[in-house]
């Protein structure tokens, strides 16, 4: 890595991030590794990165506890030492044994191609040498102490070497019970590794034997008896001895561990990694991160919202710093120079560390602390110019100090149109942010450098973000399709700054604002007002005043257009969950008031009838009056059998012949009553996949209609053999494959999802094998279960189907 980029890295306070990262590690060498957080050369490598990372937060999440890393440890010595013919403790060796029982579990856990591809491939020729384990646990025991069984010489020896020692035990207790007068106590104590007896000191005379020690007042002598001085020299001979056995045995083991030298360094170095990515893993979840993806081309955008610096993450968190004001940044293919200006102490250099940062991060396989998904270049380089390089020793100014930096930055990119050249480790975008260009100098000359600077680096980097107070180059937005702008606000009120990065708007001086707030005089301001009109710089912070309050107004309307969609949304599924109650009672609504309309038109018959009847007796009235009243009452009679007719219900066909739902269709899920919308059909069209609310269910045909009554047809009939079906059209009564699944061994949690499978594909009895043992496993499932709306009643099976140990479920 060149020296400007290794210098970039400290600026951006990449070791701190490094060490923050590194304590999460489980293993010394999980922690050394992240402490050096290496960057990987190649587009390639850094997206395995983040695939390792994103399959081990998946494993660690799913396991109970967590992925462990408990028994591994530092090997490399212990390997590197038996390699070049040393020998080993017994406690180091022990420990590598460990190691290698660790490394098989992990590997157990980890393998599996589907669903973790990258760390499988990872594990897949790792070595755990489970023959090489089982003689150091044999050979062995806790402590690392050679065991009895490891040399037969060796435990003939100890037995030997019991012995003798019992006898001088039970020579030293005789002489206990015969010299009791002589003695200060009755305990025997140890001198030079030698047993002494406490005596008297005028009675030392009498018990001969070598004197090894006194006390401090002199009137104790310490004596190793003449009797077991013999024997004392003979258990020396024999541990002498007995260490020589042990020393060939840890030879012998150390050697056989040197011999795989070569796959033990693999494993390491794989249980490193895997460690370094679980360190990741754990690092994004505490930090709320999201996966990045990482763009082929130097062309790709920069998509980041709602950054937070990760170390002012870990300051608030850790530190109970404030709260992290997020940034966000999208920056198309052709922009290529972001010029940010705003007032000091406004969140500028921040926002140069948290992008540099975020580059660094995803190259790194970590994930970042935005929102949504982070979308960015591979950035092959990052470099940056932050800080003041002022050097007295160096004879070096703020301006000179900066210069030589960016001269360093323009050597270390590469020529235009050639991403492979000098200072990158290969094809890349090349990140480059500069805080306070130009400054430190004459204000047009400082100026004019920055300008070319900017439009210099813009043909030769992907990306510029520039921190500046100088006003010239925010118009460079207005002549150059490759620049933006953008500044932090600042609240002149409360003379604070809201850390917050307006995009398309240039910042505004806030000088003189600050200055009547803060108590200059008005004179002074006054004075400095009238000279900035020449220059036009008022009328400039006026029309930049007003961008922010339209841009303030334009962020105020769309939080609420985003709020009224929100509301409208909600809305949508309360009128549609109306509608579909409403069609529901729609039909018998109609049906009672046709029932109430025939009933109507009867009666009236019937009284139009009476009248006729009355009439044709001769009474009431005339002749020609009675004729009249008959005729009228004849065409009433007309009328009501035609207002009969039309209000005959028409018999509703609901045939639907030859009717199938298609994907994005909505249709109701007979068995919950409720609709849902198709998500794919069966490549046969007989099963389709139903979301329905928070469900995903995966239906047969029959078990849908449409919402208007439709019953689909099948595309081709097929007859089936099917067994004896109870009352509701329920499926078999007896137990087969196709209706048991059986959850033994299974978490309460893992039973409870193979269970709600089955059950979502059932069309009558369910019978669930899940053993008796201590009865949590029944208890968890017959307590979920009493929740299930659709499961009618639960019992245990018949005997001869597995009694207490297997339940039947009902549905409804």
């Amino acid at each position: 890595m060149a020296p400007i980029q290794q210098e970039a890295l400290e600026l951006l306070e990449w070791p701190r991030l490094a060490e923050q990262l590194a304590s999460f590690a489980s293993t010394a060498p999980g922690r050394r590794a992240c402490q050096a957080l290496p960057l990987p050369d190649s587009l390639a490598a850094s997206q395995a990165l983040l695939a390792e990372t994103t399959e081990l937060l998946g494993l660690d999440g799913l396991l109970e506890g967590g992925l462990s890393f408990q028994g591994v440890a530092d090997i490399a010595a212990l390997v590197a030492h038996c390699a070049k013919g040393g020998t080993a403790a017994g406690e180091d060796l022990l420990a590598l044994a460990g190691t290698l029982a660790a490394a098989r579990r992990l590997r157990r856990q980890i393998d599996d191609a589907e669903l973790r591809p990258v760390c499988s491939a990872l594990v897949a020729d790792l070595r755990t040498l489970p023959e090489l384990e089982q003689r150091l646990h044999f050979c062995l025991e806790e402590g690392g102490r050679v065991a009895d069984r490891a040399s037969p010489p060796l435990e003939g020896l100890r037995r030997q070497l019991l012995g003798v020692r019992a006898d001088r035990r039970e020579r030293l207790q005789e002489l206990l019970r015969r010299c009791g007068a002589m003695l200060q106590d009755t305990v025997i104590s140890e001198r030079n590794g030698r047993p002494v007896l406490a005596v008297k000191a005028g009675a030392a005379a009498q018990l001969p034997g070598l004197v090894h020690d006194s006390s401090a007042s002199g009137q104790t002598v310490f004596i190793e008896p003449q009797a077991v001085i013999a024997l004392g020299n003979r258990i020396r001979e024999l541990e002498g001895r007995e260490r020589d056995l042990e020393l060939e045995v840890l030879t012998a083991l150390s050697g056989q561990v040197g011999e795989e030298a070569e796959a033990l360094e693999g494993l390491q170095q794989v249980l490193r990694r895997l460690d370094a990515g679980l360190a990741r893993a754990r690092y994004g979840a505490w930090l709320g991160a999201v996966r990045p993806e990482l763009v082929a081309g130097p062309e790709a955008p920069f998509e980041l919202r709602d950054l937070r610096h990760p170390l002012l993450v870990w300051q608030h968190k850790r530190e109970a710093g404030h709260a992290v004001v997020p940034v966000s940044l999208q920056v198309g293919p052709d922009l290529r120079v972001v010029a940010i200006t705003g007032p000091n102490t406004g969140g500028k250099t921040v926002t140069l560390k948290s992008v540099g940062l975020a580059a660094l991060m995803a190259r790194a396989g970590l994930f970042l602390p935005c929102s949504g998904t982070p979308r960015l270049p591979w950035c092959a380089q990052v470099l940056a110019d932050i800080g003041d390089e002022q050097s007295l020793q160096q004879n070096l100014s703020t301006f000179s100090g900066h210069i030589r930096r960016i001269a360093r930055i323009l050597e270390a990119l590469p020529d235009h149109g050639d991403p492979a050249s000098d200072g990158g480790p290969g094809p890349g975008a090349a990140l480059v942010l500069l805080d306070e260009v130009g400054a430190g100098t004459d204000p047009l000359e400082g100026s004019a450098l920055a300008t070319a600077l900017l439009k210099h680096l813009a043909d030769r980097a992907r990306l510029t973000i520039a921190t500046t107070h100088f006003g010239e180059l925010k118009a460079l937005k207005y002549s150059d399709p490759r620049f933006e702008n953008a500044s932090v606000a600042f609240d002149v009120d409360t003379l604070s700054p809201t850390y917050r990065l307006q995009w398309g708007i240039p910042g505004r001086s806030n000088a003189l604002a600050i200055a009547r707030r803060l108590g200059l005089g008005e004179p002074v301001l006054e004075l400095a007002a009238s000279q900035l009109e020449p220059l036009g710089e008022g009328e400039v912070n006026q029309v930049i005043a007003g961008l922010e309050d339209q841009r303030q107004r334009q962020q105020e309307a769309a939080e609420e257009a985003a709020a009224l969609l929100a509301r409208t949304e909600l809305l949508h599924e309360e009128l549609l969950l109306r509608w579909q109650q409403q069609t529901q009672q729609s039909a018998e609504l109609q049906e009672q008031r046709r029932q109430q309309l025939e009933r109507s038109i009867r009666q009236g018959q019937n009284e139009v009838k009476r009248i006729i009847r009355r009439l044709r007796q001769g009474q009431d009235g005339g002749l020609a009056s009675s004729s009249a009243l008959g005729e009228t009452a004849r065409q009433a009679g007309q009328r009501l059998k035609s207002l009969e007719q039309q209000h005959r219900p028409t018999p509703e066909r609901r045939e639907h012949r030859g009717w199938m739902p298609a994907v994005g269709d909505r249709v109701r899920v007979l068995s919950l009553g409720k609709a849902g919308e198709v998500l794919a059909l069966a490549d046969d069209g007989r099963e389709l996949t139903v979301r329905c609310g928070v469900l995903r269910l995966t239906l047969e045909l029959a078990g849908i209609e449409g919402l208007h009554g439709e019953k689909p047809t099948p595309p081709e009939v097929q007859v089936k053999v099917k067994g004896q079906r109870g009352l509701g059209g329920r499926g078999p009564d007896v137990r087969t494959e196709r209706n048991t699944v059986d959850v033994r061994g299974l978490r309460v949690h893992e039973a409870e999802a193979a269970v709600e499978e089955r059950l979502r594909a059932a069309n009558g009895p369910v019978w669930v094998i899940h053993g008796i043992g201590t009865g949590k496993l029944k208890r968890g499932l017959r307590q979920w279960l009493t929740t299930v709306p659709y499961v009618e009643r639960v019992r245990d099976a018949e005997q001869g189907d597995g009694g207490a140990g297997c339940s039947v479920i009902y549905l409804k």
